[in-house]
């Protein structure tokens, strides 16, 4: 009971009982707690014959109890002792108290310090400045160093050797001198270049498109046919070249070439072997700015004629021959470019209000049946033109490809509509329809169809575009 009354005086328990527990225990009471168990100790190591002797009196019943209280104090001290060795053990001058690092030497192995016998013979105990914790540890090891020094088993020199410094030696900042040494100059890196061909194309403005067709037709008719007729071949050759050019900057500039040529046999024509049904020869030509997304200002020039001779059956007359006529057509206005449905529809419109056309035969005896008066060779006037450019896919076996032009003056007008339809089986056989009506009050007029013309045919053969 004394010593439980010791131990709850210097730590400041107010509840009795055998198993101390240090969880609860403030840190700023350690100290206290430690003081009292230090006097416990020594006072157990200063009284040890009295001890057996009176446990030998009193036989087990009187050592257990006190045995069995040392043994919980030791592990409560043994908890203690793990706590503070997960502890920062802070120096005596740390701010806000906590564990000085004097009581460390409490569980370390029993070692001889100077400090105890130090300041056991000075003769003014004030002038070491010790606290009075310090003073009741060093009293507590100089006690246990005279009564029991065979459990001293190492003194503080031998703790140097091991750079363990005692409690009364001031923590002292280790100063780092930084080394200086010369700037290092970063040397750049040597790469291995390999030269590398570079291949730099011009741009390509220009945009070639071509069309292909070539076709053929036999009739044959016996000599005994209820209806009369004559057998005959025929053969039809169209080309079409383009050659656009477009530089992304406003310029535009169109080139169509137009070639068509039909021969037709027949037996009931006894002069010629053979007689033109299809002639043209026809180059357009389009020089355009682009005002607007769509809209461009444009000259354009239209030349117009045939290659070969025209004649009737059975008739040496010529009806038409190489600039037989030749016309010419030069307007100014504006064009615009046709994307309709998913750009299947697609071509152009071309409107100028100011136009000139120049037509001349190099056949005098056939300037009447073009217009021109007799004795001239060559016709101009200024006038209106309208054409009209237009391709239309149906689907993709289906096509419908148109021109409309109309030229006018105050005295003439002259309108041209021609249609082609194409109907494709497969790549490089298709057959063709072609119409073509015409108007032109400017020719002779003729009794039964007036200014009216017209020309139909259908095709099939060969046909092939890029």
């Amino acid at each position: 009971m004394l010593l439980h009354f010791f131990i709850s005086t210097f730590a400041g328990e107010k509840d009795t009982h055998c198993r101390i527990s240090f969880t609860d225990i403030d840190m700023t009471n350690i100290n206290r707690y430690i003081l009292g168990l230090t006097a416990v100790l020594t006072w157990f190591a200063a009284m040890p014959a009295a001890g057996q002797g009176r446990g030998a009196q009193n036989g087990h019943s009187a050592g257990r109890p006190v045995a069995g209280i040392y043994a919980n104090y030791l592990d409560s001290l043994s908890l203690l002792h793990r706590r503070v060795d997960s502890l920062r053990i802070k120096s005596s001058t740390t701010a806000g108290g906590g564990l000085r690092a004097a009581t460390s030497v409490l569980f370390t192995p029993l070692t001889f310090y100077h400090r105890p016998a130090a300041s056991l013979f000075s003769l003014d105990s004030t002038s070491t400045g010790q606290s009075t914790a310090n003073q009741l540890i060093d009293g507590a090891l100089m006690n246990i160093y005279l009564k029991r020094p065979d459990l001293v088993k190492t003194g503080e020199s031998d703790l140097d050797i091991v750079n363990i410094i005692p409690a009364d030696k001031a923590e002292r900042p280790v100063r780092v001198e930084p080394k200086i040494v010369d700037d290092i100059v970063v040397q750049p890196m040597q790469t291995d270049v390999v030269p590398v061909d570079v291949l730099v194309k011009k741009p390509n403005f220009w945009t070639i498109l071509g069309d292909y067709n070539l076709q053929f037709m036999q009739n044959y008719v016996s000599g005994n046919w209820y209806k009369g007729g004559e057998s005959n071949y025929s053969m039809l050759g169209y080309v079409v070249m383009q050659a656009n050019y477009n530089n992304k900057q406003k310029v535009k500039w169109d080139n169509k070439l137009e070639v068509k040529l039909g021969l037709q046999t027949s037996r009931g024509d006894s002069i010629h072997s053979y007689r033109m049904t299809e002639d043209l020869l026809r180059y357009t030509t389009k020089l355009g700015l682009q005002a607007t997304r769509r809209w461009y200002y444009t000259v354009q020039v239209i030349a117009q004629t045939q290659s070969l001779r025209t004649y009737k059956t059975n008739d040496q007359r010529i009806y038409a021959s190489f600039m037989a006529p030749f016309s010419l057509n030069l307007s100014v206005g504006m064009d615009y470019n046709v994307e309709l449905f998913r750009k299947r529809l697609t071509g152009s419109v071309h409107l100028a209000p100011m136009a000139m056309n120049w037509k001349y035969v190099r056949r005098p005896e056939l300037a009447t049946r073009y217009g021109i008066d007799d004795g001239k060779r060559q016709l101009t006037d200024y006038g209106s033109e309208l054409t009209v450019d237009l391709s239309w896919k149906f689907c993709d076996n289906i096509n419908w490809k148109t021109r409309f032009y109309g030229y006018t003056t105050y005295k003439r007008a002259e309108l041209e509509w021609e249609n082609t339809f194409v109907f494709r089986f497969n790549r490089y056989i298709a057959a063709n329809i072609f119409l073509y009506p015409r108007f032109d009050d400017g020719a002779k007029y003729d009794d039964r169809h007036g200014y009216f013309q017209l020309k139909e045919y259908l095709s099939l053969g060969f046909s092939y575009s890029f």
